[in-house]
């Protein structure tokens, strides 16, 4: 018998996604004789983004929830945690926070919630049933964690997370797999369709509706109404897989953008493709700490976003990048048009924003305060199974 720690790391689907190759990361990269880990998908997952996990003995399991309610995916998790006997329960987003009783139930000593972003139909948190459901599971965990220090002040003002179970643990980036091109080194061809001496705007993420990545296409297309002499050079790159893409390659072809637009679904090259842009765009209308404006900047990338949740904790305005409004076209547009008219800017930037990630957010400090926390909480539970034993809703 394995008397290393367990964590099971309980997510909605596993597939391509920030908040997805993030958690991957701290499993590949948290030290084995610490803690094993497993990953429990509420509906499925997708095999060629599961390849990603090259820890060994890292097992996968898939519940396949249908919509709704679905109590008997609760009971199949309470097999499975009874099974598994994990230490830790490590639920991420809304989506996953209804489990904490069945974790308890099972037995699970520590229970975790992580809050990486809100749902993409309610990207302001206000939902009312939502929050209620999020103020209920309170109670059950020990820990409400935000990814952003935003999230944070919001899981403790609206949501009532009380300070001894509230941490800000925020995103890390491998800057050594993210990287600016080196002087004369050639853009992977895989890696994108442009040529060279092209302007490419680019943007990584999940085509989902909290991206807004249909603002990002408005954006573009005065962009270029906006610098007639430039619009040979100008391409727009939007890189992810999601339920908006359909409509958004819809959007683009009634725009008549086809031939300069490029959308590719899902890819497992991103640090490639981003040497390959000259700018990156975030249009999202909610976030947590955004892990690809975090990669974009590790690549030493200019980046406009907007001015919601994380974001302007990440981009600092006017050194590493533009903040702008959420959903405005025109205000984004502008701010792109300043790094098309200057390089120098751009470069300055971007420079900027790597020197920035390699102070604040390495791949090393986030590893650590996730271990850290697991460490602290597991610790706690000890003493108290050897002292007086408290109440396991807290």
């Amino acid at each position: 018998m394995n008397d290393t720690p367990l964590i099971v790391h309980l997510i909605y689907r596993l597939d391509f996604g920030g908040l997805e190759s993030l958690m991957v990361e701290r499993i590949n990269r948290m030290p084995a004789e610490r803690y094993r880990h497993a990953v429990v998908c509420l509906t499925d997952y997708n095999p060629a983004f599961a390849q990603k996990i090259t820890r060994a003995g890292v097992t996968i399991h898939a519940l396949h929830k249908q919509p709704g309610l679905s109590l008997a995916t609760h009971a199949a998790l309470w097999r499975l945690l009874r099974e598994l006997r994990p230490a830790v329960l490590h639920s991420y987003n809304l989506s996953a926070i209804e489990y904490a009783p069945v974790a308890l139930a099972a037995g699970v000593p520590v229970r975790v919630n992580g809050a990486h972003g809100r749902d993409a139909d309610d990207p302001e948190g206000k939902n009312r049933k939502h929050n209620l459901l999020r103020r209920l599971m309170v109670p059950f965990y020990h820990c409400c964690y935000a990814n952003s220090a935003a999230m944070e002040d919001w899981n403790r003002d609206i949501i009532g997370v009380p300070a001894r179970k509230s941490r800000m643990l925020a995103n890390g980036i491998d800057a050594e797999r993210f990287r600016p091109r080196a002087h004369g080194e050639a853009i992977v061809a895989s890696a994108q369709p442009f040529g060279p001496g092209h302007v490419v705007i680019g943007t990584v993420g999940r085509i989902q509706a909290v991206k807004d990545h249909a603002t990002l296409v408005e954006a573009f297309a005065l962009l270029r109404q906006r610098l007639p002499r430039h619009t040979a050079l100008l391409r727009l790159a939007i890189v992810g897989d999601g339920p908006l893409l359909q409509r958004l390659r819809d959007r683009v072809a009634a725009l008549e953008l086809t031939d300069v637009v490029w959308l590719p679904g899902a890819r497992t090259d991103v640090a490639d493709i981003l040497r390959g842009f000259d700018i990156f765009a975030m249009s999202s209308i909610a976030e947590g700490t955004p892990g690809s404006a975090l990669e974009a900047m590790a690549t030493a990338l200019p980046v406009v976003g907007t001015r919601v949740g994380g974001i302007p904790e990440v981009i600092a305005n006017g050194s590493t990048g533009f903040l702008v409004p959420p959903s405005d076209a025109a205000a984004l547009a502008a701010a792109l048009e300043q790094y098309v008219l200057s390089p120098e800017l751009a470069a300055q930037h971007g420079a900027a924003g790597r020197e920035r990630v390699l102070r604040k957010y390495s791949m090393a400090a986030m590893v650590a305060a996730y271990q850290d926390m697991y460490d602290s909480l597991c610790e706690r539970k000890i003493k108290t199974k050897k002292g007086a034993v408290p109440s396991c809703v807290e």
